[in-house]
């Protein structure tokens, strides 16, 4: 039981970093992006891509199976999925917005979604893959539980990123106008805040997340190009869950989904584990549709 807490924190610790991103994303430009989802794999692919170039600059750091290339190769992925985003909002939805309905830009996104999908098979191919073969020790961490260092490491940059992010928000100008915007858009306007600023700012903060959350996701488990695939459920029921707009809200149904799927293969076969995320969405919609903690972007109270 304390093995599938354990595993089920570090799965909602992904699946929070990329659920704060599409909350954002739903909750200032009011749409729902399913090409979110594909941000998530481009960004670890995009950490793969700097590791093979780096790797000669050194090898594992202490207990860990990774060291300085996939360090850099993280902060690389994250500014190339930054400008990856931009360009598809400039390209798709910024054509979109003002002139079409949610609806149209929902579609929109299943069509980015396929394409970076197909891109990413194209350059990469299909097979699964690894940032290191090398292999870890799980390390004791009370009785009956055991965590590899990566596993440790995951959790302590997710926790550290959801609290930058969440002082961001309090205590920053541009937080405060992300949060202004996503209330009360024609007000926010009215106030000279520039909006084009700030969805320029919600897509790369979105971007950079999900580009963390990919390589999580991939020190942890594995690469695949189905990576954003098979995230795409567990990052709508926790935006969903927690309320669309609302950061600590996606970080807490993010635990919740993750908590959820650990524990569900005591009672379900492994292969049914992906229904665990869509039978949570649907409770949601069907008891609470604006979710647990219903608010904005910055609705961090």
């Amino acid at each position: 039981m304390l093995q599938a807490l354990a595993d089920g924190i570090l799965t909602g610790a992904i699946i929070a970093l990329g659920a704060i991103g599409l909350t954002l994303t739903m909750g200032i430009l009011r749409f729902a992006n399913f090409a979110h989802a594909e941000l998530i794999t481009w960004g670890a692919y995009m950490a793969l891509a700097a590791v093979s170039l780096l790797g000669p600059l050194g090898g594992p750091i202490g207990p860990f199976s990774f060291g300085l290339p996939l360090i850099l190769g993280t902060i690389a992925a994250m500014a190339l999925t930054s400008v990856l985003a931009l360009a598809i909002d400039g390209l798709v939805f910024r054509q979109l917005r003002g002139t079409s309905n949610h609806l149209t830009l929902v579609f929109a996104s299943f069509g980015v979604s396929l394409l970076v999908r197909m891109l990413i098979l194209l350059i990469f191919g299909g097979a699964a893959t690894y940032y290191s073969n090398t292999l870890q020790i799980a390390i004791p961490v009370a009785p009956g539980l055991r965590l590899m260092p990566d596993q440790l490491f995951a959790l302590g940059l997710a926790a550290v990123l959801v609290v930058a992010l969440y002082l961001f928000l309090q205590h920053t100008r541009l937080g405060l106008s992300m949060r202004a915007l996503a209330e009360n858009p024609d007000l926010t306007r009215v106030n000279g805040v520039s909006t084009a600023r700030v969805i320029r700012w919600t897509w790369i903060i979105g971007a950079s997340l999900a580009a963390v959350a990919g390589v999580l996701y991939g020190l942890t488990v594995q690469l695949r190009p189905e990576v954003g695939f098979h995230l795409i459920l567990p990052l709508f029921a926790a935006a969903i869950l927690g309320g669309v707009g609302n950061i600590p809200g996606a970080v807490i149904g993010g635990m919740i989904v993750g908590l959820a799927e650990s524990f569900a293969v005591f009672i379900l076969p492994p292969g049914y584990k992906m229904a665990v995320p869509f039978l949570i969405l649907l409770a949601v919609l069907y008891v609470r549709p604006t979710g647990l903690f219903a608010g904005t972007a910055g609705a961090a109270k």
